[in-house]
């Protein structure tokens, strides 16, 4: 599978999201997702699988427990091949900044204006 397929689900997504601040066991994520989303324990554990299968996550036993943490290898490859389209939106970026120094520093001058108008 592809890994905008993969990240193409907003479920995929949200999992990962939860596994970006560290290891967790497939109870508590499932728990999660359940309340979010509505899903069902076996539609939580389809969408483990998929991120297992993909290499997005690893996972390991800890007695009854599996815990699932993030394998950081594809989603070094979609960075990367984001990076080639990166300067379509940081040159945008560059100049929104540079558009809003522009209007709080004419702000700041105007005010500074009208404050020494009132001394």
């Amino acid at each position: 599978m592809h890994a905008f397929d993969v990240l193409g689900d907003p479920v995929r997504r949200r999992i990962l999201e939860l596994l970006a601040s560290g290891e967790q066991a497939s109870g508590e994520i499932s728990a999660v997702i359940r309340d979010e989303f509505g899903i069902s324990q076996p539609a939580v554990s389809q969408h483990l699988r998929v991120l297992r299968e993909s290499g997005f996550t690893s996972v390991r036993a800890e007695g009854t427990r599996r815990l699932y943490a993030v394998d950081a290898a594809p989603l070094r490859e979609v960075d990367a091949w984001l990076d080639r389209f990166r300067g379509f939106w940081e040159q945008r970026l560059d100049a929104l900044g540079t558009e809003l120094a522009r209007g709080r520093r004419e702000r700041r001058l105007r005010e500074g204006k009208e404050v020494s108008r009132d001394e």
